[in-house]
């Protein structure tokens, strides 16, 4: 099937619609595997024939209908989908009476009057996540077809707000790709039409536009008929639902992997950029990678040569009991374990940090759980470190002077006079409960295991150094002291805070360990090192794993059904697979951690 370019066309936008150094996904399945055996572009089948590509051939499955809607995420450049389409309806001497959403959204400064109150102060890094619903936004009358002309296209975020009845289609954009989009000023927040400086913006996204998107599309996703990946720009792939949701029903029973993304930042290293040789070599360093967080990732299908991106929430709408079993009615549609890398191997120490407390991520942000972390050490250079807990002779006075006039004055200060630092090994745990204060330092490859939020960081200090913009980082201490746990020190630290392994079972050919985390950790972490296979059951819970010592392994289902990951590769397998086992691919023996979830009451 030929393939038009991956270009905007005839909207004038600039070529720096999407920021940074990151290739665009290919439209098709075509992509060289990379000697490490790490896949950057995860696929799961949905059988031949099944995805569609380009905007005429979706036009020709409109033209079928005499009124539709067209639904979709905030960053999809809705012009350029007007304008291909209409290409298509000209060619057939179709009349088009386009309604778009855009035009029927109420006043600017009603909008941002109802959006202010979630958004903090100016300046500041956070919000509150916001309670209004998407039609709030808007003056949603409903929409007839108009009687002169042949097709009637409602069409714009909320489409679906104005036609409760026509076949619906929704235009998907991944998260990394709109947040590309964002830096390059090409998108805007719902209703505005310019861009605000790049951290206003993203916490406007965060905490009210992504909010009230991702509640609408849950609420119209039975309704969706054709599922659209918006991420091309000038051209589109599409599928139908019909063929869509069986397959992510039919995943949610066995085993799944997201698409990983990857972003460089000022304390990034070097680990990920020498051993993923199909990352692009042009970024400066890669900081993280968003291997497993919910609000994040997407899922990628192919069929016939093509790929597919939707948003991993949809899979949670979709089939949330069957993911989560006995855990979701606790969590919602929300993916509670996030997995992610620091990479600070030959770069920096992360800033000094700490998170909230349950009560005050609730009572300030609107979270409903908060950010408890571990380090998990995949890798390490010699000398490697991790920050974590106070010395014992902590002032937390003093501390906060020094804090506050390094701030001020651009002073350095000597950390390690206040914070412990412990020297870090491969495949070491540490707990990081929430209030902890905390850093990796320079010289790791960390697996950060931890509870899904993840952009409430409190930093205190770090290290008088820029951002890659050239501008200095937050630095948050009064958040910090609201929430640090001064009685976190001293010798304590070493045996609350870095886990001690518990060897569970063993026999000549494996060994289960387990790896305790903290009482205030909602998940607990095992580790299996096997020769030949290991067998577990899901206990009705989701499991989340990762090779992070050896080759590869095969995952084979109760149904018999066989999929491999690589070393360093994150899978999820759902509460609904009952049992898997798994076998190793390589010669010398293997080792995967295992995430779950305790029992409600349980410590760690």
């Amino acid at each position: 099937m030929e393939i038009s370019p991956n270009i905007i066309k005839k909207n004038d936008l600039l070529p720096s619609w999407r920021t940074g150094t990151q290739p665009l996904m290919p439209m098709q399945a075509t992509f060289p595997k990379d000697a490490s055996g790490y896949d950057i572009y995860p696929l799961h089948t949905l059988g031949d024939g099944r995805i569609t590509n380009g905007y005429a051939n979706l036009a020709k499955w409109i033209m079928k209908y005499r009124q539709v809607a067209i639904d979709g995420y905030a960053g999809v450049f809705w012009d350029t989908v007007e304008q291909e389409l209409s290409e298509t309806f000209r060619e057939h001497g179709l009349t088009v009476n386009w309604v778009r959403t855009g035009e029927r959204m109420k006043p600017l400064e009603t909008i941002r009057g109802l959006v202010q109150p979630f958004l903090g102060m100016p300046g500041t890094v956070w919000g509150t996540k916001c309670s209004l619903s998407l039609k709030d936004l808007y003056e949603a009358e409903p929409v007839d077809a108009e009687p002169g002309a042949d097709l009637t296209v409602v069409i714009g975020p909320g489409a679906s707000l104005f036609d409760a009845v026509s076949p619906l289609i929704y235009i998907d954009l991944p998260k990394n790709e709109l947040q590309l989009r964002m830096r390059a000023g090409s998108v805007f927040n719902l209703g505005e039409t310019v861009s605000e400086a790049d951290g206003e913006m993203y916490k406007r996204f965060y905490f009210v536009d992504w909010v009230l998107l991702n509640a609408h599309k849950k609420d119209i996703m039975n309704r969706i008929a054709v599922m659209a990946d918006g991420q091309w720009g000038g051209n589109i792939n599409w599928c139908l639902t019909a063929d869509l949701y069986p397959a992510m029903r039919k995943m949610a029973k066995h085993v799944f992997r997201v698409r990983p993304w990857f972003e460089p930042g000022a304390w990034g290293g070097h680990w990920m950029k020498d051993r993923i040789g199909s990352l692009s070599q042009e970024e400066v360093n890669y900081a993280w990678s968003f291997e497993l967080i919910v609000p994040e990732n997407g899922i990628l299908f192919a069929s016939s040569g093509l790929v597919l991106e939707i948003s991993f929430d949809f899979l949670m709408f979709c089939c949330r009991n069957q993911v989560m079993g006995k855990h979701a009615e606790r969590f919602g549609d929300a993916f509670p374990i996030r997995f992610d890398f620091l990479d600070t191997w030959k770069g920096g120490n992360l800033s000094i940090q700490c998170h909230p407390s349950l009560s005050y991520i609730q009572q300030e942000f609107g979270e409903t759980i908060t950010q408890d972390e571990t380090y998990y050490i995949l890798d390490c250079e010699d000398n490697a470190g991790v920050y974590l807990g106070f010395q014992d002779d902590i002032d937390p006075g003093s501390f906060r002077r020094e804090l506050e006039e390094s701030r001020d004055k651009k002073i350095p200060v000597d950390i390690e006079k206040y914070v412990q630092l412990h020297p870090a090994h491969k495949h070491d745990l540490f707990l990081i409960p929430n209030g902890t204060v905390h850093s990796a330092a320079a010289g790791n490859l960390v697996l950060e295991i931890s509870a899904t939020p993840y952009i409430f960081t409190f930093k205190m200090y770090d290290w008088l150094r820029l951002g890659l913009n050239g501008e200095p980082r937050a630095i948050n201490i009064d958040h910090a002291f609201n929430n640090l746990r001064f009685e976190r020190k001293g010798e304590k630290v070493k045996t609350e805070l870095i886990a001690a392994p518990v060897l569970l079972r063993q026999s000549p050919e494996e060994k289960l360990w387990h790896l305790p985390t903290h009482a205030d950790h909602f998940y607990d972490v095992y580790r299996a090192e096997f020769d030949k296979e290991f067998t577990a059951s899901t206990n009705n819970g989701p499991q989340v794993l990762m090779v992070v010592e050896g080759t590869a392994v095969s995952l084979k289902n109760a149904d018999g059904a066989q999929t491999r990951y690589h070393y360093a590769e994150t899978f999820v397998v759902p509460a609904a697979a009952e049992t898997f086992t798994l076998v190793n691919e390589g010669k010398e023996r293997v080792k995967v951690v295992i995430a779950f979830l305790k029992e409600v009451g349980r410590g760690g």
